[in-house]
């Protein structure tokens, strides 16, 4: 009966079919708590008990020295300006290891951990994604990472040390007109070929483009599809994607050519190659890498999602956490700060939670990846929703800064991060299908317990194995679902939670989620089966639900972590609970958008029951107002909360003069009452209180030293609050007949606060 079963099984394609690519990225990497999810009852003491990483001395040492003094070499302005990277900081990048941090150091590496290479990459690229990318793309897939895993020991003593020193600038060829997200589907033809002298080479044609570093960079590592017509490499004629190393000056090879990015502008360009021939000793893992490209790439992006690009962006959340909080007290309208007014403080009360949140999924997951895990599908989750919130932040954060955020000049402090987040969002896999195909995608088929057990039995013809595991997978879904209903019908108390106290309830609602997320799960790959590649808007919101789960999870392991401090409630209270009601607007979109009779069920009675006992709602207004004194005052927390963010003392630069006035006016807030209540009293005339100081100081209301302290907080208060003011010669440009180029800013500005 079973192979009967299975015979129309893969007749009808009732289970996904997957292709040797997919099962390529399939097998690639690990399960980690993304599989405690799918399986509908998560072990959250096991969860807990994952390891969540503190940096090391020498690391947190060279990011409070070598990474600080880099920041403060950085004008962000003019870098913008001329789109180039001064010599000099190009230098102390190279000599500084800025290059090595994935290199052992018997090759002249770093070899710092992962969390603290992600932490280097948050805190450069959140301040200047121009000089962020020379840093990035050494440290994340490329050159070095491939032949420190894959590289022939000749290949790893001639290629790391060069590559850890900065002799060697890389960049990795892989992005093609017509293969982007898709992009197992390239073109970049290899043919394999014995040259006049009987030695056996390769020649490559190829169009490559959204290359970063390309313009500059002198070694490529290129992936290509390798044919061997003449099996001269005894892998026969379609040996598949194979990682080549192209040195700068390969007859036929060329470069130099620039794209223009949107926001920061980082080098970025084409690579094309018209019968370029390299020797095999150039294929990363010579012979026994030839074919295995895809293999490399998807197992080092299994683990390398996690790292560089939700380190910019997360860096870039609590960097505008670091500014927004501030500026919202230190800008006044009314005569309040506007971070006293309920719809600014709302903005900023979501900036200090969810960068809180972000934070702790990003700790969380980098040491997993430490602890030698390599999830693909929590990678690609935090790729993809930290970009996403990120961008959703700092437009909260420009919002709040207002005509200071939309202003251009070096004294802007969240524009570029504006402007370049869509960058991040885009490259290295687009979220739109990362969230739509990869993430449920895959993790539906990689992640249940039995899913992909029950595949291989149809595949292989196993009719035994495809027995014991269908049932197991029917006796699995019968039990979620009794859970499921006992989770209901208990708001989640009947799972328990690890923990007592505040937080508690969160792991009672999060178990109750999985558990409904799993039946869900099954019910899709029991009803859609392999029609759900197709379907990519109930996928995503599939996608949704479970990333959601996962940045939670992330914000009550870091609760956890860090010593259950009173203070950061309303930031674990916060982010959860927002996070929460994602995961009840992802199942009511599954629920409405299931289809088929099932589905009508579903976006009926179904839909009723789910709206009245939902699983979250968003945070109050009182909450929101907790959320945001977590970074509208200076101190240990304000501290804590922006770590490796770069914070410049220099009063020349906007930050630097906006955190000097934060730091005052706190101060001065006890003095500023006295004279309020002065005002009130009729003792002083109605008017600004700090233009009332040394009236108040002559009555005897406040001493000399506060009167001081008030008017030098109102001086500091102004300066921070300007924006740039150009000359029609500094804002039109002119012409520098010596480089025969339009000159843009190297002109001193003028700031409207000093006429």
């Amino acid at each position: 009966m079973f192979a009967m079963l299975m015979n129309w099984m893969k007749a009808n394609k009732i289970l996904p079919q997957i292709s040797d690519t997919e099962r390529q990225a399939l097998e690639a990497g690990s399960i980690w708590i993304d599989g405690e999810l799918f399986s509908g009852h998560p072990d959250f003491t096991k969860i807990l008990a994952e390891n969540y990483n503190k940096l090391p001395p020498e690391e947190q040492a060279f990011i409070d020295g070598p990474v600080e003094e880099l920041c403060r070499m950085i004008d962000r302005y003019q870098i913008g300006r001329t789109k180039r990277i001064p010599d000099d900081i190009l230098a102390f990048v190279k000599q500084t290891g800025m290059m090595s941090f994935l290199i052992p150091k018997q090759y002249g590496g770093k070899q710092f951990s992962i969390l603290g290479i992600s932490t280097i990459l948050a805190k450069i690229s959140a301040y200047n994604a121009t000089v962020g990318t020379f840093v990035v793309i050494p440290n994340s897939l490329g050159a070095a990472e491939l032949i420190k895993h894959y590289g022939t020991d000749a290949q790893k003593t001639a290629y790391l040390p060069k590559l850890a020193n900065g002799e060697y600038v890389p960049c990795f060829g892989l992005t093609e007109p017509t293969a982007g997200s898709d992009a197992a589907s390239i073109k970049a033809d290899g043919l394999v070929f014995k040259d006049v002298d009987g030695e056996t080479k390769i020649k490559l044609n190829f169009r490559k483009r959204y290359i970063t570093l390309a313009p500059i960079a002198n070694l490529v590592t290129l992936a290509a599809k390798l044919r061997d017509p003449q099996n001269l490499l005894g892998k026969g004629e379609d040996v598949g994607i194979t990682c080549v190393l192209i040195h700068e000056g390969t007859p036929g090879f060329t470069h130099g050519d620039h794209h223009d990015p949107i926001g920061d502008p980082f080098y970025n360009g084409p690579l094309t190659g018209k019968d370029v021939v390299v020797p095999v000793a150039n294929i990363i893992g010579e012979l026994d890498g030839a074919g295995q490209g895809w293999r490399m790439l998807m197992e080092q992006l299994a683990g390398g999602r996690m790292v560089s690009l939700p380190a910019g962006a997360i860096g870039g959340a609590k960097a505008v956490a670091a500014f927004t909080g501030p500026y919202s007290m230190v800008r006044q309208q009314f005569g309040i700060a506007i971070g006293r007014m309920e719809g600014v403080e709302d903005k900023v009360g979501k900036i200090a939670a969810l960068s809180y949140m972000l934070e702790g999924a990003r700790v969380f997951g980098c040491s997993a990846v430490d602890s030698g895990q390599q999830p693909p599908v929590v990678s690609a989750i935090m790729k993809a929703y930290s970009t996403a919130l990120s961008q959703e932040l700092v437009i909260d954060g420009m919002d709040v800064f207002s005509g200071a955020g939309v202003m251009q000049g070096p004294n802007n402090i969240l524009g570029a991060g504006y402007k370049s987040a869509p960058v991040a969002v885009t490259v290295e896999g687009a979220n739109i299908l990362t969230r739509t195909l990869m993430i449920f995608g895959q993790g539906a088929t990689r992640c249940h317990p039995y899913a992909l057990k029950v595949v291989n039995a149809v595949e292989q013809d196993d009719a035994s194995a495809f027995r014991n595991n269908l049932l197991g997978w029917i006796g699995h879904f019968i039990v979620n679902n009794f859970r499921a209903v006992g989770r209901y019908l208990t708001r989640g108390f009947t799972a328990g939670s690890p923990v007592s106290g505040p937080t508690a309830t969160y792991y009672r609602r999060l178990a109750w989620s999985a558990t409904r997320f799993a039946v869900l799960t099954d019910l899709a790959m029991f009803t859609i089966g392999g029609k759900l590649k197709v379907r990519g808007k109930l996928t995503g919101r599939y996608a949704d639900a479970l990333a959601w789960q996962v940045l939670a999870i992330g914000a009550l392991r870091r609760y956890e972590a860090e010593g259950r401090r009173e203070e950061d409630l309303p930031l674990v209270h916060y982010s959860v609970q927002f996070a929460l009601a994602k995961v009840q607007d992802a199942f009511e979109g599954i629920y409405a958008n299931f289809g088929g009779a099932l589905g009508a069920y579903l976006s009926t009675v179904g839909m009723l029951l789910l709206r009245l006992n939902p699983i979250g709602a968003l945070p109050n207004d009182a909450l929101s107002h907790q959320s945001a004194l977590a970074i509208q005052r200076p101190g240990e927390q304000f501290d804590r909360l922006t770590q490796d963010v770069f914070k410049p003392a220099d009063e020349s630069l906007a930050a630097g003069r906006l955190l000097k006035a934060f730091k005052l006016i706190t101060q001065a807030e006890p003095v500023i009452a006295k004279i309020h209540a002065a005002q009130k009293d009729k003792a002083l005339p109605r008017g600004i209180p700090e233009e009332q100081a040394q009236a108040a100081a002559n009555q005897g209301l406040i001493t000399a030293d506060e009167a001081a302290l008030a008017r030098r907080a109102y001086a500091a208060r102004l300066d921070a609050i300007e924006v740039d003011v150009f000359t029609p010669e500094q804002y039109f440009g002119v012409i520098d007949s010596q480089t025969d180029g339009v000159v843009h800013g190297a002109v001193e500005l003028k700031r409207a606060v000093n006429g």
